[in-house]
């Protein structure tokens, strides 16, 4: 099926390992579902994979231009309904089995649905599930060239300690958006300390759990001043950050 979308869209198409993980999570449920939501179904590939499982699927896309090019490409599956509707302001009236709600940013820093997730699943079965499931955010001491906040895109950078998991989330729970932890991290390399290393793992669902992807949560690298380090030396670094409000929120020191 060719889907019209817009450019941002376009390039979540063409990441087809995210595509996969998600597919591979759909169909991990029976044909007897009744109701899902798809929460911000940008150009509706989710909506149209849970159509072979479910009874009745409502889309919600509040960004005009994005809802049209679902509507479009859904038009023919009359199990879908596509809405154009912030979240937060839709009426709902029914239990849903399923909820997806794609979280697309790592550690949910610059992630726009936190809000949308916490009102929705009010309306999610006591059984009910959602995909993902949550998401396990790890970290790891580094060098690295660009001394900025950015994402890794294949840049040079040097790791400098084992990874940690420091958080662990599951969107069945309320989502506190106010973040704070000390990081202790145990050097495994003499040099220059400049960096952490964010990545988060999504769990689709008990069975599937998918690495960061081209357009599925790429690590994030973070700059922390200078530091020369040996090895077995502990760093310990207040990390504080606030999910939905953006990287610019992000803010460090050490202890």
């Amino acid at each position: 099926m060719k889907f019209k979308t817009t450019p941002y869209h376009s390039d979540l198409l063409k990441d087809s390992d995210r595509l996969a993980v998600f597919y591979e999570a759909i169909k991990e449920y029976s044909s007897n579902n009744q109701l899902a939501y798809d929460l911000g179904c940008g150009s509706g590939v989710l909506s149209y994979f849970l159509s072979d499982y479910f009874e009745e699927i409502i889309s919600l896309e509040i960004n005009k231009k994005t809802y049209e090019c679902a509507k479009e490409n859904l038009k023919d599956f009359n199990k879908i309904k596509v809405i154009n509707t912030d979240v937060l302001n839709y009426e709902f009236r029914k239990k849903a089995d399923l909820i997806v709600c794609e979280m697309l940013d790592t550690a949910l820093i610059d992630e726009e649905e936190i809000p949308a997730l916490n009102r929705a699943k009010e309306f999610l079965k006591p059984d009910g599930e959602i995909i993902p499931k949550g998401v396990i955010n790890a970290v790891e001491l580094v060098n690295f060239e660009r001394h900025y906040l950015h994402w890794d895109e294949g840049a040079r950078h040097e790791i400098m300690s084992d990874q940690i998991i420091y958080d662990e989330i599951n969107f069945k729970d309320e989502i506190n958006p106010e973040f704070k932890t000390v990081l202790k991290l145990k050097a495994t390399k003499e040099g220059l300390l400049n960096g952490l290393k964010i990545t988060t793992f999504t769990k689709l669902t008990d069975n599937i759990i998918a690495g960061p992807l081209p357009m599925l949560n790429p690590s994030l690298l973070i700059p922390l001043n200078e530091r020369q380090v040996k090895v077995n030396d502990f760093i310990q670094v207040e990390l504080k950050y606030i999910m939905g409000n953006g990287i610019e929120s992000i803010e460090t020191k050490y202890l």
